[in-house]
């Protein structure tokens, strides 16, 4: 039972041997998840009457169809020489490998060596060459492979050969760091790696937590400047030096034995999946609001957070005060200590009397700042960044005033108490428009 199209079937042929083919099935199999099932069916269904053999092109373990049957108990396997290791001994290519089917590969986190087969389509080979390219590059080195017979091609003409059919494959081998066009996470440790080597960069060997501690805090600002100036290159650029730092101090781990990078990644995904229980588990939510909760819910369980003041007292107290201050407000409304808009207004109104008459200012002071991040919680605002925003305002306003003045050849400082509110309500005038 294999396809007349297929060298197995010719050879069949040649020999005399009677066969049938399946070739039926794959006319009305609408994807290859499909035709594995509806050949494995069909074989089934043959094997119910007598003893059959299925015939497949290349080895047993390339066919899906025969995986189903293997599962099945009662079958004898006698194997042939793979597609791929046939495509991967022409290319050169000795020991380990990846080998994938082109109907298979895409999502897949594939590496180098690599050897695609399966590839019997030029719409496929399309689009297993954009899936590629993305990982490796549109020049990365490849080979094709078909008919017995190898072409060497950069990757980027795969979809641009005259034959495809049932034996054709392409073959990735492998590349040395340096001469690699794109790069990959796993490259990026590699890297990191040699830097810390014994011969590697003398910096990078000897720092510690400490020593680069405040590197993670700047590249956080950066990525979040970028952010802000809506700059896609900035953010790319930004994005892969906050995991830097992230992978920085994990090889530090490392090195010491405590932990390693996959340690790191297998806590950050049981995070992930545990805290969405609304998507990965019985939990559900209504919009994002519901969303939160659930992830609030079960972050306190994770980290054992017995009580709503475990959870008050968890914010880190490297946070800026403002963000600081109006998380804990967040934590402890959540945890019943409520207070209303009125409540809270009459705090800030309190706090500034307290100021006006310089009565305790630094208490005065943070009740003020406080109550007003308590507010901007309740008004649903983000402080640290209303502030941050604000503040910007507050620049471009008195850029504005300071401009203005020198342009009438007058001194900032030396303005009538009416001429400088005219010029500070011009200033805000110009940057409202």
């Amino acid at each position: 039972m294999v396809r007349n199209e297929s060298p197995a079937a010719q050879t069949l042929t040649e020999e005399g041997i009677a066969y049938e083919t399946l070739d039926f099935i794959y006319e009305r199999s609408r994807n290859f998840d499909t035709l594995a099932k509806n050949l494995a069916a069909e074989v089934k269904k043959r094997a119910a009457a007598g003893d059959v053999c299925y015939c497949v092109e290349g080895a047993v373990s390339e066919d899906r169809a025969a995986g189903l049957l293997m599962a099945r108990g009662g079958v004898a396997v006698i194997e042939g020489v793979g597609k791929a290791a046939a495509a991967a001994a022409a290319a050169g290519l000795i020991g380990g490998y990846t080998a994938v089917s082109a109907y298979e590969a895409a999502g897949l986190p594939l590496s180098r060596p690599l050897v695609v087969y399966d590839l019997d389509d030029r719409m496929l080979a399309g689009d297993i060459k954009l899936a590629l390219a993305e990982r490796f590059g549109d020049d990365a080195p490849a080979y094709f492979f078909t008919e017995g017979k190898l072409l060497s091609i950069p990757l980027f003409e795969a979809d641009r050969q005259a034959r495809y059919a049932g034996d054709t494959a392409l073959v990735l081998p492998a590349e040395d760091l340096l001469e690699k066009k794109r790069f990959t996470f796993d490259d990026v440790v590699a890297v990191l790696r040699r830097l810390r080597a014994p011969d590697g960069c003398p910096w990078d060997r000897v720092q510690t937590h400490e020593s680069i501690r405040i590197n993670a805090i700047e590249e956080a600002y950066e990525l979040v400047d970028a952010i802000d100036l809506k700059d896609a290159d900035k953010i790319c650029e930004e994005a892969g030096d906050v995991l830097m730092q992230a992978l920085f101090h994990t090889l530090i781990e490392e090195d010491a034995g405590n932990f390693t990078t996959g340690d790191m990644l297998t806590m950050l995904c049981d995070k992930l999946i545990s805290r969405h229980t609304h998507v990965f588990g019985q939990d559900s939510a209504a919009g994002a609001d519901g969303a939160l909760s659930v992830w609030e819910k079960n972050k306190m369980t994770e980290k054992h957070q017995n009580t709503f003041s475990d959870a008050v007292n968890d914010v880190p107290e490297v946070f800026p005060a403002l963000l600081r201050a109006q998380k804990i407000a967040k934590r402890c409304e959540k945890g019943g200590w409520k207070r209303t808009r009125e409540e809270a207004e009459q705090e800030v109104r309190a706090a500034l009397d307290a100021l006006s008459a310089a009565q305790d200012v630094p208490a005065a002071l943070g009740r003020f700042l406080y109550t007003a991040a308590l507010l901007g919680y309740k008004a649903g605002g983000d402080c640290e960044q209303a502030l941050l925003d604000f503040v910007k305002t507050v620049q471009a306003r008195y850029t504005a005033f300071e401009g203005r003045v020198r342009a009438d050849g007058k001194d900032v400082n030396a303005l009538s108490p009416e001429e400088r509110a005219a010029y500070m309500q011009r200033a805000e005038d110009d940057t409202r428009a």
